[in-house]
């Protein structure tokens, strides 16, 4: 069972406690080989995402490739993420583009059963705070769905924004992909208690002791979705104070991860993708505009992921 008809509350409660237990995991979206939903396929990923034992559970979001779904491919998406759930861990569907839009996929995503919607940025413009501010309030306005929002790209949110966005019934969180420390520092200051928080910056690993350092311990894992195991290790040693490990981890695997994501735009998503293939996942190729790696670079991060789950214990 979802929490469509849950208050706002209580699902923040449900995902702070997920949050302080395990990753964030954004999961993949399946495709065949001729770009088609792979439905059977997702609900095998999905099922394996969620025996790794996240906090919460994101689906069609960014690393989801929300912006290559049609709204049926999107419920589709969302309710097999719900119904694998089955209510163990909370499930926060992305929505985006302009209000009006992200309305229609909020509609989606409450009759699939989600817990809440995470507001990915809106399209293309820049806009100004009080912009910003309304467009969170048409989507609250139009949804029994709590919401958490997403500043990244052109979305920047001033503290006094933040403390507006709070007010806003049932805006229970913010996730940040800016990583500037000073400015998330004021947010945290501005926004009233229990609010949450959580690092949403490209491979977040990177920076979560940063982020902690600033009231913000959270953060998601596109890590979590092609090797858990290397994922869990991390979180595990952050929370245990094992710098020796994190650092570990972090030179071994983290830091060239990222260095090989740089080469190409899209790289975020596409190599996490190629990676989750290398493992024998059933989550094909990424879609248009994104391209998968060129072999060189599949060779490097075939290499990387060996490497990575050498650390653990783990194996391909």
């Amino acid at each position: 069972m979802g929490a469509v008809a849950g208050r706002p509350e209580q699902v923040a409660r449900r995902l702070r406690d997920g949050m302080a237990g395990g990753v964030l995991s954004f999961p993949l979206t399946s495709f065949r080989a001729d770009g088609s939903l792979d439905v059977d396929g997702l609900r095998t990923y999905v099922a394996g995402q969620l025996a790794a034992g996240p906090g919460a559970l994101f689906p069609a979001c960014g690393t989801g490739e929300f912006f290559s779904l049609d709204e049926e491919e999107y419920r589709q998406v969302v309710t097999v993420a719900v119904e694998e759930a089955g209510g163990r861990v909370p499930v926060v569907a992305g929505v985006g583009y302009g209000w009006a839009q992200a309305v229609r996929f909020a509609r989606i995503a409450e009759e699939a059963g989600a817990d809440a919607l995470l507001v990915l940025p809106h399209y293309l413009v820049a806009a100004p705070q009080d912009g910003l501010v309304a467009q969170v309030e048409a989507i609250a306005g139009r949804t029994r769905l709590p919401l958490v929002v997403y500043q990244r790209g052109q979305v920047t949110y001033t503290a006094a924004s933040v403390a507006r966005i709070a007010r806003i019934p049932g805006v229970i969180g913010l996730k940040d992909g800016h990583s500037d420390l000073d400015r998330l520092q004021r947010l945290t200051l501005a926004a009233p208690d229990g609010f949450l928080f959580f690092n949403g910056a490209a491979t977040a690993e990177i920076q979560a002791r940063a982020y902690a350092t600033v009231g913000v311990p959270a953060y998601s894992s596109a890590v979590h979705a092609f090797a858990p195991e290397i994922a869990d290790a991390f979180f595990a040693a952050l929370r245990d104070g094992d710098q020796g490990t994190a650092d570990k981890l972090l030179r071994g695997f983290y830091v060239p991860f990222v260095e090989l994501r740089d080469r190409v735009p899209g790289y975020a998503v596409s190599l996490v993708k190629a990676a989750a293939r290398l493992r024998g996942r059933p989550v094909g190729p990424v879609r248009a505009p994104l391209t998968d790696p060129t072999g060189a670079d599949l060779a490097d991060l075939r290499a990387l992921l060996d490497a990575g789950l050498a650390l653990v214990g783990a194996s391909r």
